[in-house]
């Protein structure tokens, strides 16, 4: 055995047996070093080798038509091999940047394996990016090679740059403006690969782009240890054991699919399962897990928003683990959960930039509405954005020294943006959090939401938890809106639920609710019915809409304003005062 994956093994072995034991591996985790490290030759190949795990199934892919797609961990080792040496051939070279945009399919897990294994950039990127974000990306990134589906390959004839299309072909192969090669001839060539040298442990393996919600998106960097290594504490979070089955929903593009659909369940040797649809259905999904067997179910708080709304009863066989992550959920629904299938939702707090920091972990006590407490291998404070004291509510800041192995190096070409992240000896997230005297961590928003409403500091979240409980609500966002008494009252963008109109009836229902849910200086005072402006990868953009604010307020108000649905607690004499 190398001593890398001797290494690897032990540390894995250590947060299994430990899983329900918190203050155990609080106190004694260590992350483990490594000069050089290759998850897939370092680890993925010792389970494809290993007796235990070379015929378990790694990868299942269910569709809604009955059929799947199984590999074993054998079979995917084996492919990713040829596919490596395949790149290579071709001209592929170690360090060369590939973004990777394809759906929940076989071929994108080969990828993974095949370039982790040769030691090429990935560049995850959802299918639905348009011409002119594919751009920013090809150049940022500087993008080399791109591998897409024939259906998607013509979005890159309108991006200009120097790169080759490496085309999956499912109908028509499209002509494309760029040099194009086609993945099935991959299956032709030899099937070893083996790298001239080992893998540096900061080499880079993964760069992401940011959501974006403020801002042009930046990339964020990743190296073979930061996410490979970072993610061992996943496993910790995650409860997952050998050969169990993992099913979590989400799109490729984004980090959160990699948690958990690639390092999270294979460092364990579980299996990844997809369930593939074109529109949600609760009760399919729920047959799937049934028949499948899942152990562990991680969902994005829209899937858990729209289970709850089902019957949760036609599950025979729950999951032993359920886990949220992206965005806090509100009490209601962990409530509903619990109710349904006997099990609490464990929800956690993590970003691009970082592995899992702060979670709720296997046999500890949930607090409603709690992301947990900081994860093994980090030290969390809240300094306040203002004063930099340290307190019980603040930006979340990771301590820097010793440096956690699971926080990025950096983003590419922002010297600015990192100095401002790694200022003062501690990595800043951006996020704001309130820590009670048990050490249980309550998300209170980004710094950039946080607002003050009557000289009362206002939690945007906290606000939205209580609207989102209402029957007409789908989806909403606080934002402050100009007020020449109160400087700025919270107004509440809403998405409305299927058969509700935005009606005067409606507002006055949602206002009278919160009214009745908020205390008086967290009262939202105005709402606003609308489609919600949203990031590529789904997010709220909040700052669209405090920019609406801000111009419905200014001399420009009344064009601002036209199209809107505005109400205020002023227009209805029930709820003045």
């Amino acid at each position: 055995m190398r001593s890398n994956t001797e290494k690897y093994l032990s540390i894995r072995n250590y947060l299994i047996e430990n899983a329900e034991n918190y203050d155990k591996v609080r106190s004694e985790f260590k992350w483990p070093q490594f000069d050089t490290f290759n998850f897939v030759t370092d680890w993925f190949d010792y389970l494809a080798d290993h007796p235990d795990f070379a015929q378990s199934e790694a990868l299942v892919i269910c569709e809604e038509d009955g059929t799947s797609c199984r590999r074993t961990y054998k079979d995917l080792a084996e492919r990713s091999r040829q596919l490596a040496r395949w790149l290579t051939d071709q001209g592929v070279k170690r360090g060369d940047r590939m973004m990777l945009m394809l759906n929940n399919q076989v071929e994108l897990w080969e990828f993974l394996l095949a370039c982790v294994r040769a030691g090429i950039v990935i560049n995850p990127a959802t299918v639905m990016l348009g011409d002119v974000d594919l751009q920013h990306r090809v150049e940022d990134a500087k993008i080399s090679w791109v591998v897409a589906n024939d259906r998607d390959a013509a979005k890159f004839d309108n991006v200009a740059g120097d790169f080759t299309v490496i085309q999956i072909q499912d109908g028509k192969p499209h002509q494309t403006a760029h040099p194009t090669l086609f993945y099935s001839d991959s299956h032709n060539a030899e099937a070893e690969f083996e790298l001239s040298e080992p893998t540096r442990a900061d080499e880079l393996s993964f760069i992401y782009f940011t959501s974006g919600t403020t801002s042009r998106p930046k990339l964020v960097q990743h190296t073979h240890t930061s996410y490979a290594v970072g993610h061992l504490t996943t496993v910790f979070w995650l409860g997952l054991k050998p050969h169990q089955v993992q099913l979590a929903i989400g799109a490729p593009g984004w980090a959160m699919h990699v948690y958990a659909n690639f390092f999270g369940t294979w460092i364990v040797g579980g299996t990844v399962l997809i369930y593939n649809y074109t529109r949600f259905n609760p009760k399919a999904l729920m047959a799937i897990m049934d028949e499948e067997g899942v152990d562990s179910f991680w969902a994005p708080p829209t899937v858990w928003r729209m289970l709850v709304h089902s019957d949760l009863s036609s599950l025979k066989n729950p999951p032993a683990q359920l886990i949220g992550g992206g965005e806090p959920l509100n009490p209601e629904l962990l409530n509903t959960v619990k109710r349904g299938w006997g099990q609490e939702i464990r929800d956690g707090f993590g970003q691009t930039e970082t592995t899992g920091l702060i979670t709720n972990t296997p046999g500890q006590l949930i607090k409603p509405a709690s992301m947990g407490r900081p994860m093994p291998g980090v030290e969390i404070v809240l300094k306040d954005p203002v004063s930099g004291e340290i307190g019980d509510t603040g930006e979340i800041c990771v301590k820097m020294d010793p440096r956690p192995v699971n926080v990025t190096v950096g983003y590419e070409n922002a010297p600015d943006k990192n100095a401002e992240i790694f200022r003062d000896g501690y990595y800043h997230t951006g996020d704001i959090a309130r820590k009670d005297k048990d050490g249980y961590f309550f998300y209170i928003g980004r710094a950039d939401d946080v607002f003050k409403a009557s000289d009362y500091r206002v939690s945007p979240f906290e606000l939205e938890s209580v609207a989102i409980e209402h029957p007409a609500v789908a989806e909403v966002a606080v934002v402050p809106s100009p007020d020449p008494l109160r400087l700025v009252v919270p107004k509440a963008y809403i998405g409305l639920a299927p058969n509700w109109e935005p009606t005067a009836e409606t507002a006055e229902s949602i206002l009278k609710y919160c009214r009745e849910n908020l205390a008086p200086y967290k009262r939202i005072r105005r709402v606003e019915f609308c489609e919600m402006p949203k990031t590529v990868s789904g997010k709220i953009r909040r700052v669209a809409l405090r920019e609406r604010e801000q111009k419905i307020h200014a001399q420009e108000g009344a064009e601002a304003k036209e199209g809107s649905i505005e109400y205020s607690e002023e227009d209805f004499p029930n709820l003045k005062g």
